[in-house]
């Protein structure tokens, strides 16, 4: 065991020793926890979401997932989590959606061993992320690079860090993973209702004491143009493509069937979405927008608005189009958008003519 926690405690004062100036930590107050365990557990979900639960038997801490209908359209997003306990995992989602989701869970148990119970009692959940990370690709530092998935037990690390670690007690029941959809989001970490995470962490990193709204994690996932939960999903409302599940590595297009599966995986195939989740950037911030709101330029319907914070928001719109207006008007406002850098560079459509010699 010494090892182990020898391991550990390398592992921390690296991640010490390499942090930006500033990170936020923020409570997703809007987010909850449910726990799915079982013996039949993992093949129980293998048949109800978008994405290989067998990955988190693999080593991967954390999987992005969707739950469709039978049309293929969303119901619910989430985020899959490992734990150290054989057939348990949590599952993060939609505060307000939680009655709906637990009876749609339940609904397709019929005879497996499976039980499905909020822990919001228990646990929460909090993003901690570097604000300024929003516009390139460059490879941006990850607090979990080692701890991803890991409960670090207080009794263990004391056997060999002095009582008056700030570690230590940082780091106590506190599950640390990596987002799983983009580098950029940071980290998720989950930890007891009673905890004073943030508090805690700013013991040891360098945290923003007072985040601006402009540099909230809302704001952050607008930048980035990644949509979550049901103001930016609505239920029945739009397809895990024009999400972006699949850029955000939230489908596996090799397992087997899945409630949803059929649609979207002729999608994938005839390599035709028309209309994706992008982000809108306002010249100045705005008072207030209607939800659902249509987004016209040039007398043209571009799409419909999903919000908006700040001076940015985030809209399910027609690419193409989109991209080829200088503006966009938005109510009152004017914006622009474009593609977010993590989206894979798409291969031309035109077939390359090879000439004879």
């Amino acid at each position: 065991m010494l090892s182990r926690v020898h391991q550990i405690q390398c592992c921390l004062r690296r991640q010490f020793a390499s942090l930006p100036l500033k990170y936020n930590v923020e409570p997703l107050t809007e987010r909850s926890l449910l726990r799915v365990s079982g013996t039949d557990v993992a093949d129980y979900l293998q048949g109800l979401i978008t994405n290989d639960v067998t990955h988190l038997s693999h080593g991967t801490g954390s999987i992005f997932t969707m739950f469709l209908n039978t049309k293929g359209r969303i119901l619910f997003d989430a985020i899959l989590y490992r734990t150290v306990s054989e057939n348990v995992f949590l599952m993060e989602c939609d505060r307000r959606g939680i009655e709906m989701f637990q009876k749609h869970l339940k609904m397709y148990r019929v005879r497996r061993k499976v039980d499905v119970s909020s822990v919001d009692t228990e646990m929460c959940v909090y993003a901690m992320f570097d604000p300024h990370h929003t516009d390139s690709g460059k490879s941006v530092h990850e607090i979990s690079r080692h701890l991803e998935g890991l409960i670090v037990p207080i009794e263990e690390l004391n056997e060999i860090l002095p009582e008056t670690s700030k570690t230590c007690k940082m780091f106590k029941d506190v599950h640390i993973y990596s987002d799983p959809r983009v580098a950029n989001l940071g980290v998720r970490l989950i930890a007891p209702r009673n905890l004073d995470l943030r508090k805690e962490i700013a013991k040891v990193f360098n945290v923003e004491s007072n985040p601006s709204q402009e540099r909230s994690y809302q704001w952050l996932r607008y930048t980035l143009g990644v949509g979550e939960g049901l103001d930016d999903l609505p239920i029945d409302n739009s397809f895990p493509l024009e999400a972006n599940c699949d850029y955000l590595h939230g489908i596996s297009f090799h397992k087997g069937c899945y409630i949803g599966q059929e649609l979207t995986a002729r999608t994938h195939h005839t390599g035709v979405v028309r209309k994706r989740l992008m982000p809108l950037y306002f010249k100045d911030q705005l008072k207030s927008i209607p939800e659902d709101s249509k987004i016209i330029s040039e007398s043209t319907n571009l799409g419909k608005l999903r919000g908006v914070t700040g001076n940015v928001g985030l809209a399910l719109l027609r690419i193409e189009k989109a991209l080829s207006v200088s503006q966009i008007c938005v109510g009152d406002g004017i914006a622009t958008t474009s593609k977010p850098f993590w989206w894979p560079i798409e291969a031309p459509k035109e077939r390359t003519s090879l000439s004879k010699n």
